[in-house]
């Protein structure tokens, strides 16, 4: 009896993955809920177990672009029932993905990337992680330090390879299929550029008092809550001050309609391996910078460990990016559809400012941009808001009283 393997219906906005990555190969015998692929969608990556026990026969090969309900592979169960032996094929590609890990620990998702595409045989890299485990870090050295070369002459140069002058090199191209989350966040990008009127407006913040009350308290708040103090909860507070005062700030339009809401639900940019992600911190309005401090924690463990869900990134009435991270100082955000605002933050940096009493004083400064959508957001408004963020964070004691 053969049983087959198929795409599963993750949601109703998703009709379409790409196989990531196979981590059994064709001919292997396999045992019920045993992960059989990794599938990408363009909201998350899914594991797929396998529907019974037998002999695998793969029907799509990685990197082919699928649709919900297409048969991946099929799997003998007649085969297994009688100890037939599995059919012996080699096929690189599905050797690196599938290689086992030393002591029988199954690498994760990022490093079977890693392996297939430099071709790695993750059973020669000696694992640094719990119990022998290949780790990411593992085999990113395995690709820094390629194994000795052979004496076999090639006139072929790496792209990376520092230019001889007066010489010959091989120009080479590499082509790889986009993800699904990327070719999803291109849609999205191309959308929100072509049917929204796009505005930015700009603010700085004097960021001194956050900085403080972070140093005062920062011991404290990691013994109590066993995470660190960071900005996020902050501005995520600040922001539900400004769109409390601000409706049309976290509102969207609907067709000829304005859909306005009165909670407050917040995505959070968080930058991945496979691109940008944009989980939702929901009810940001009735809970604490601790709280939030927590949720943003617990998304970034989902994020390092790719176990963020659909549901994470469902929804949303407002966004904050944080490019400051990255060392931004300034930059223009793009809105998240249906969203019609998107708040940014940037690198604090000192600068010297002009005090009310005319002295000039070294400031830790960041600058705060939002994109907005005209159609639905007036300039007046748009300048107000950033205000309330400006005022609630150089006076903290507002985030408290929510003033």
């Amino acid at each position: 009896m053969k049983v087959e393997v198929r795409v599963p219906a993750v949601g109703e906005s998703v009709q379409e993955g790409m196989i990531e990555s196979w981590h059994k190969s064709e001919g292997a015998t396999v045992v019920a809920d045993e992960v059989l692929l990794a599938l990408e969608t363009d909201k998350a990556t899914m594991e797929i177990p396998s529907p019974a026990s037998g002999i695998l026969h793969i029907a799509v090969q990685a990197g082919t672009v699928v649709k919900v309900g297409q048969v991946l592979a099929t799997i003998d169960t007649a085969a297994a029932t009688q100890g037939a032996p599995a059919p012996k094929v080699a096929v690189a590609a599905a050797a690196a993905v599938s290689s086992p890990a030393p002591q029988g620990l199954e690498p994760g998702p990022a490093v079977r990337r890693v392996a297939a595409e430099h071709q790695l045989d993750l059973s020669n890299i000696a694992g640094s992680g719990k119990g022998g485990r290949v780790t990411k870090a593992d085999a990113m050295a395995a690709v820094s330090s390629p194994p000795p070369a052979t004496t076999q002459s090639s006139s072929i140069v790496p792209p990376d390879a520092a230019p001889v002058f007066g010489g010959k090199r091989s120009r080479i191209e590499e082509r790889k299929p986009m993800t699904m989350l990327r070719r999803r966040i291109a849609e999205r990008l191309i959308h929100a550029q072509q049917t929204a009127a796009i505005l930015t407006t700009f603010n700085e913040v004097d960021m001194t008092q956050i900085l403080a009350l972070r140093k005062n308290y920062q011991d404290l708040f990691q013994k109590t809550y066993g995470l660190k103090l960071g900005f996020m909860g902050f501005f995520v507070k600040a922001s539900v001050i400004a769109l409390k005062a601000v409706p049309a700030v976290n509102a969207y339009i609907e067709g000829n309609d304005l859909c306005y809401h009165n909670y407050c639900d917040i995505g959070v940019a968080v930058s991945t391996e496979k691109g940008l992600m944009v989980p939702i911190l929901r009810d940001v309005d009735l809970k604490s910078i601790a709280q939030i401090e927590q949720d943003i924690a617990a998304f970034a463990v989902k994020a390092r460990d790719n176990k963020i869900s659909l549901d994470d990134l469902t929804g949303g009435t407002f966004t904050i990016s944080n490019g400051g991270v990255f060392g931004s100082l300034l930059s223009t955000p793009i809105l998240n559809p249906p969203q019609s605002a998107i708040l940014g933050m940037h690198k604090t940096q000192l600068r010297p400012m002009v005090m009310p009493d005319g002295k000039i004083e070294a400031r830790p400064m960041m600058y705060v941009a939002l994109s907005y959508d005209h159609r639905i957001i007036d300039g007046k408004e748009a300048v107000g808001f950033l205000i309330k963020i400006k005022e609630a964070l150089e006076d903290p004691a507002r985030l408290v009283l929510e003033i």
